[in-house]
């Protein structure tokens, strides 16, 4: 996650280039056809959640490349796996201050060329928390948002996000990767929200108010 959080001043990103694609590559197709399953199953929060999805679907179905192979950013465009711990008791979600960046971000990494968005999120997990990946019953081991976002600064790219929610318990985490982040903090959503957009991700406010609403409609059927 350090080459990837430390570029994140990022600027929303609508226009999705279309290439043709080789249909040859039966493996290929394959990897695309399970990524377009995963977009399927997201339910767009807002306009701009389904512009998002929209251009995603786009990009993975024009045969583009879709994985980081070489840092900063080659290709300029390619998948993360964000994810975010919540304590389901507490509505509570951990960040963690990113050195690089200076921002308080959700833990994630670059997926890896045919890797499959779940299991960057299990491998990122283990790396930069010491702990296994245990999806939220909230949503399960399926992402809960996509966002697209073109970063700032040298080595300029787009990130298209998948975000994926676990489910932990606030203090579980007793480490983490301390040459990537100086802290970690469990926060509530009003807190984030509270919190000054330009600490955080550029979609976190946006994220949490998709994840509170989810939260209010799993209370109201209880």
């Amino acid at each position: 996650m350090a080459d990837l959080a430390s570029e994140r001043l990022w600027l929303p990103c609508h226009h999705v280039p279309v290439v043709t694609m080789d249909s040859s590559n039966a493996p290929d197709q394959l990897l695309r056809a399970q990524l377009m399953q995963v977009l399927s199953g997201i339910e767009p929060w807002d306009d701009q959640e389904q512009t998002h999805l929209a251009a995603t679907a786009e990009w993975i179905t024009s045969g583009a490349p879709l994985y980081r192979t070489l840092k900063p950013a080659t290709p300029a465009k390619h998948l993360v796996s964000y994810f975010v711990v919540l304590d389901e008791t507490r509505e509570e979600l951990l960040l963690v201050a990113h050195r690089k960046a200076g921002l308080w971000l959700p833990n994630g990494g670059h997926v890896e060329p045919t890797e499959d968005p779940w299991h960057t999120v299990r491998r990122e997990c283990r790396e930069e928390l010491h702990i296994e990946a245990v999806p939220a019953s909230i949503i399960g081991d399926r992402p809960i948002f996509l966002t697209v976002t073109r970063t700032r600064g040298q080595g300029q790219h787009t990130d298209v996000s998948l975000w994926y929610v676990l489910r932990g318990e606030a203090g579980q985490v007793a480490s983490f990767d301390e040459a990537e982040f100086d802290a970690i903090k469990w926060l509530s959503l009003d807190q984030v929200l509270a919190t000054p957009e330009g600490a955080l991700d550029p979609h976190m406010h946006r994220f949490a108010r998709k994840l509170m609403s989810l939260l209010a409609l799993r209370r109201s059927k209880r």
